[in-house]
């Protein structure tokens, strides 16, 4: 039997590709390689663009219900004195919905009680990817699966890239990430915004995920932290003591270390009947936010080219016209912001801070308004 859709991955890009296949009566099955989805992982905010395809999918109301709304964004000192601040309720209205911060386990949960598990293979390591009449796809455990058409959903490390595209670069920003959820009550005037306080060479944020949870992430830069070394609670000693609490808070064990990496922009993401969607195509540092959100609308380009008659096989080379000019643009931006949020200059530091206070009102609209519209 050969199918006719092949998803490999099953995180958000991969299950909100599978979404809308289902809804448009595409057969389909999506290839993951853990042994189960459950819902581990970290926290995760789903931007206004991402919650306007998910309303379209009928799943925003369950979302939000499982995840808490955020209508402020700040960027702050290590005192949590506000350096910048991006108003999130025009979008709110524009577009009737919110950003949410969600556990990542969570969503992926909901996404898939929604497609049906029936259509969901785990513990299926993709290995091999070959091109004969149509793909066959190897893996891990040595079966085999044939299949008229390929979407790669499967990350930064993508087979279905390495395999069938050109050479590809991943670059190391030379950050460090540790993330975390604790279960605390926190101060109720943090209860609907995202804070990042910025210091010298490394930064917090912080986001309430639901009633009692809170999922933070800390980043320093690499140069002069080993990961096996570092104690978090002395690291951010002068930050904030709302923050110090944050980090107590967390069960040790529980957070994850990982190196803050990219995909330096490539310009082919199809090849007839195969395409990359998500980090396999434009993996980007996290510094906006966008990286899942991207990877949704993704999902709804694809869709979207669906509804306008074209077949599925004929909207990989369309879709990748519409996506690649932004998606390439927030990976830029993203990384210009990483390295401007890890300045360990004081002067530098100085000059920063003036600069996002003075510009903060026009420069956070312009880049909201290009990121929060859908292609």
């Amino acid at each position: 039997m050969v199918e006719k859709v092949s998803i490999i991955g099953a995180g958000i890009g991969g299950l909100t590709t599978a979404l809308i296949l289902k809804q448009k009566g595409i057969n389909f099955t999506v290839f993951e390689s853990a042994a189960s989805i459950e819902p581990i992982g970290a926290g995760i905010i789903i931007a206004n663009n991402a919650m306007q395809v998910f309303q379209k999918l009928g799943i925003h109301g369950k979302i939000e219900k499982f995840g808490n709304k955020i209508s402020c964004m700040k960027i702050t000192d290590p005192q949590l004195n506000p350096i910048s601040i991006a108003d999130l309720t025009p979008y709110e209205k524009k577009y009737g919905v919110h950003n949410i911060a969600i556990h990542r386990g969570e969503l992926q949960k909901i996404i898939v009680d929604t497609i049906g598990s029936e259509n969901i293979n785990t513990s299926k390591q993709h290995s091999k990817i070959e091109k004969k009449e149509v793909f066959q796809l190897t893996f891990d455990d040595n079966s085999t699966f044939k299949t008229e058409l390929v979407i790669g959903a499967d990350g930064i490390k993508s087979t279905v890239r390495e395999q069938l595209f050109e050479q590809s670069i991943i670059r190391n920003a030379k950050q460090i990430c540790w993330r975390g959820i604790c279960e605390m009550d926190l101060p109720k005037k943090y209860h609907n915004e995202l804070n990042e306080a910025w210091g010298k060479g490394k930064r917090f944020g912080f986001v309430k995920i639901s009633s009692k949870k809170v999922y933070w992430y800390a980043l320093v830069n690499t140069k002069k932290n080993k990961i096996e070394t570092v104690n978090l609670k002395e690291l951010f000693e002068d930050f904030h003591c709302d923050i110090l609490n944050i980090i107590a808070a967390t069960p040790q064990p529980t957070i994850r270390t990982s190196e803050i990496t990219d995909l330096k922009p490539i310009n082919k993401w199809h090849d007839k009947n195969v395409c990359l969607i998500g980090d396999a195509a434009h993996a980007t540092t996290p510094n906006l936010g966008q990286g899942a959100c991207q990877a949704i609308e993704d999902a709804y380009v694809l869709g979207r080219l669906l509804d306008s008659g074209i077949p599925l096989e004929n909207t990989f080379q369309h879709y990748e016209k519409l996506r690649r000019k932004k998606a390439h643009a927030i990976v830029k931006t993203s990384w210009v912001v990483g390295k401007m949020a890890h300045i360990e200059n004081d002067f530098g530091i100085w000059l920063r801070n003036l600069i996002l206070k003075k510009l903060s009102k026009s420069s956070n609209k312009k880049q909201m308004d290009k990121i929060f519209q859908l292609n």
